[in-house]
């Protein structure tokens, strides 16, 4: 197995692990009830995707 001659600078490292930082999901409004959802997935509160009902949700009779 290979090992390192020498030791990596604090700058070559750095560089390396610049592409290693966390993103945060796209998160956009629901257009037909406003709710936040992610993006190219379906509507948690209303049950839409792309202007399309897809899952019926039965409202609680109390």
């Amino acid at each position: 197995m290979a090992l390192p001659k020498r030791r990596h600078s604090h700058s070559r490292t750095r560089l390396r692990r610049s592409h290693d930082a966390l993103i945060k999901p796209g998160v956009g409004l629901c257009p037909e009830c406003g709710e936040p959802k992610m993006r190219h997935q379906l509507c948690g509160g209303c049950g839409m995707y792309k202007g399309r009902n897809v899952i019926q949700f039965e409202e609680d009779i109390n």
